[in-house]
């Protein structure tokens, strides 16, 4: 789904990969293993943006580990933080985005949060706690669906071969933007009609058009060449089709049970059954579009994503700009869990992406398609302000 503004991060829905740099020689520390204890987090069922008491949020503080988001420190956050305040510092700052309780959140609000918080970094790693005094926080209600993006990395050649026979286009010049609503030809089409063929708009070609499905599900990845190069196949446009998901199509047609789709079983039915796999892959009509570039992914406020830090939400529910505290269990190896409890930056969005959902980017490598591709649970979100005092018998 997903990432330089791709509105289709499905599987994954809802992305600078490597930006996180090792402070003071240490290396960060792995994701939380399958022995951690789960805390429990009351779900919220009620909806609405409600403050949270200052005893609260030093427990859910107590929660917090760098190390879990891949960061050898609170300080590595930084560049992630940098972005998300160039973004908000370039829009209108009284413009009113939400409410959270009986206040009006702007940029300015958000902004003056990031600013606070950025100082707070070098900090944290001792005293976590410092976030339960400098900001009043506020539980989003009802709890957030979560899945998760990465980049997937596909072989590639810079021109066709007998093995690399499946292209990446660059979009169409005739998808302007004057002309984005007319509907465009279909995945059908383009990849079994050849209707961009012969128009010079190959900018890569993979050898497996599955892992060029997934691509176009994630909206951005890397790509490995012979000489050992890697480029980036950033998102550069759609064809203005509705996005179906395979997933539920090999669900409705009793090809996988319920509880078992993710991207390793939809990938495994498919090798088992290659004569329906261009039938069902072409049941998603819509197609993305890449540009190459040397520059990482990007989201939607076209600036780097961090991963385990930058989310993709609906810009309605959770808009660009905000320091959120997330938690969630990620699915880890052997069928089991471990929680997550992170402080995250939404830097990106998608049209897969709506009302209280979030897209976790996961980076590149795989830890990161094991997690995106299997992350399907509700999780607990709230939203840091600076501090701001409590309404009466709050």
């Amino acid at each position: 789904m997903i990432l330089s503004s791709c509105p289709f991060r499905l599987l994954t829905a809802c992305l600078a990969v490597l930006l996180c740099t090792a402070c003071g020689g240490r290396q960060p520390a792995p994701l939380p293993s399958a022995a951690d204890k789960p805390v429990v987090i009351e779900p919220a069922t009620h909806a609405g943006i409600f403050p949270v008491r200052e005893e609260e949020a030093k427990r859910l503080c107590g929660l917090l580990s760098a190390g879990r988001q891949k960061l050898a420190s609170w300080n590595d956050m930084a560049f992630a933080v940098e972005q998300s305040l160039a973004y908000v510092r370039c829009q209108p700052q009284e413009q009113v985005l939400f409410h959270a309780w009986d206040r009006p959140v702007s940029y300015g609000d958000m902004a003056e949060a990031l600013t606070r918080f950025k100082a707070l970094l070098p900090r944290l790693d001792a005293e976590p706690e410092l976030l339960a005094s400098a900001f009043t926080w506020y539980r989003v209600g009802p709890d957030f669906g979560f899945t998760g993006y990465y980049e997937p990395e596909l072989a590639a050649s810079p021109v066709r071969t007998n093995r690399f026979r499946h292209p990446l286009y660059s979009k169409p010049p005739e998808l302007s933007r004057k002309n984005r609503r007319k509907a465009f030809h279909t995945r059908h089409a383009i990849d079994r009609k050849g209707a961009l063929a012969g128009r010079g708009l190959e900018i890569a070609w993979t050898d497996d058009p599955v892992e060029v499905f997934i691509l176009h599900i994630q909206g951005s990845g890397r790509l490995r060449y012979a000489d050992g190069r890697v480029r980036h196949a950033l998102y550069a446009g759609q064809n203005g089709r509705k996005y179906v998901s395979l997933g539920r199509i090999m669900r409705e047609r009793g090809h996988l049970p319920a509880d078992g789709i993710s991207m390793d079983s939809i990938r495994d039915w498919l090798a088992r059954h290659p004569a329906e796999r261009d039938a069902l892959l072409d049941t998603n009509p819509s197609y993305v579009f890449f540009r190459l570039s040397d520059e990482p992914s990007q989201g939607s406020m076209g600036r780097p994503l961090t991963p385990w830090v930058s989310v993709a939400t609906d810009q309605k529910a959770l808009p660009n700009g905000c320091l959120a505290f997330m938690s969630v269990d990620l699915p880890a190896e052997q069928g089991k869990s471990v929680s997550f409890h992170a402080l995250t930056l939404p830097q990106d969005k998608g049209g897969a992406i709506r009302g209280h959902r979030v897209d976790l980017f996961c980076g590149h490598g795989p830890e990161a398609e094991r997690v995106a591709g299997n992350l399907n649970a509700r999780g607990a979100v709230f939203v840091l302000l600076p501090r701001y005092v409590l309404p009466s018998g709050a």
